[in-house]
């Protein structure tokens, strides 16, 4: 991240502060002390006022906090605790009162304390400040993105390479998740899901001990981490030739896939392209089997705003990228997902994932 990325991100959450009419807010989400300054350390308070940008940390990031903030933040290197050393920090800060914190993310343990310690500032709740600015991509978060995306279809190819009846689900994730850090990703975004068989059929499914058959699906969704930034990709094949059920519905999940990712654009609520993939999947008899929603924002986090689902009224806009995942889940039988990245820009939908959507049958 450049000097210049960190001033206009701070820049435009001091206008946040002073839409929300407070004095500065207290970052506690490392994700959003992340984006903010460039830390990526597991232990971390920032606090931005109009003047100040203070972060917080311990000892075992010295260095660390040093090589990838620089002069983007103050730093201050706590011996003991974070949380004193925010308070001896805002004794000495002036015009700083009503200090915002981040509701979704500060512990109740941590909310007594501004309670309690904090008591002589006024502590207001806010919602997605950060969050909000996070959901439009810059380029450089963008060519991370695409990173993540190209390291995941790497290992991806390399895993199906390697598949065959015998194995374990959790032994095709352990081939998958090694093929990731080969390619280079630096963690993993979520456990990596492998369902066979009916399992298949269960949307979010942990790896388990079931053994793959001749004539499973068998549903990859996974993603890999580059720069911090995190892909989330999702294949179904078949383990041999598929029944003509099988294809069936398979092609359904394809066809709305790429009918959404077509359609998504800016000024298209997440309402809207939810319904291009869900409308198509229950005009075929399966809309009862499509229960979640269509897809979300990928970044810092591999779930993140904004969302499309069928509550949500909020517009997408340009630098957007979100997932489409459409899928079909039949109980007792199997399921399908096929999950992409979408750049959202200005003249529409950019698919960023690139593998082969066509069904994949290894024999």
């Amino acid at each position: 991240m450049t000097s210049d990325t960190r001033s206009a991100r701070l820049a435009s959450l001091r206008d946040a502060l002073a839409r929300a009419d407070i004095d500065g807010l207290l970052v506690s989400s490392l994700s959003n002390v992340r984006y903010l300054t460039g830390f990526s350390g597991s232990n971390a308070l920032v606090l931005v006022t109009s003047r100040e940008c203070l972060l917080l940390t311990d000892f075992r990031y010295a260095t660390q906090v040093e090589e990838e903030v620089g002069d983007a933040a103050t730093v201050r290197i706590e011996p003991t605790s974070l949380w004193l050393g925010l308070w001896n920090a805002l004794q000495h800060m002036t015009g700083v009162d009503r200090i915002g914190f981040e509701t979704g993310h500060l512990l109740h343990r941590d909310f007594a304390r501004l309670l309690e310690q904090g008591s002589r500032w006024q502590w207001r709740p806010q919602e997605d400040l950060v969050e909000t600015l996070r959901e439009r991509k810059d380029a450089g978060e963008v060519a991370a993105i695409e990173e993540a995306v190209a390291m995941a279809e790497q290992a991806l190819d390399r895993t199906l390479g390697k598949l065959r009846a015998g194995l374990t689900e959790t032994a095709v994730a352990g081939i998958l998740e090694r093929h990731l850090r080969e390619a280079g990703s630096e963690a993993y975004p979520f456990a990596s899901i492998v369902a066979s068989g009916p399992r298949s059929a269960l949307p979010h499914a942990r790896a388990g001990d079931r053994v793959l058959g001749p004539g499973d699906f068998v549903l990859l969704d996974f993603g890999a981490v580059a720069r911090g930034y995190c892909s989330d990709i999702t294949r179904t094949v078949v383990l041999g030739r598929a029944s003509a059920e099988q294809r069936e519905v398979y092609e359904i999940v394809r066809e709305a896939n790429g009918r959404a990712s077509g359609a998504v654009r800016p000024g298209m609520t997440g309402m809207a392209a939810d319904a291009v993939a869900r409308e198509y999947i229950d005009a075929r008899g399966f809309g009862e089997a499509f229960g979640h929603s269509l897809g979300h924002g990928i970044g810092l986090d591999v779930h993140e705003a904004p969302r499309l689902a069928r509550t949500v009224e909020a517009p997408l806009a340009a630098g957007m990228v979100v997932t489409i995942e459409p899928g079909i889940y039949r109980p007792g039988w199997g399921g399908v997902r096929i999950e992409d990245d979408v750049l959202i820009t200005e003249s529409g939908g950019r698919v960023l994932t690139s593998f082969p959507r066509a069904l994949h049958e290894i024999v």
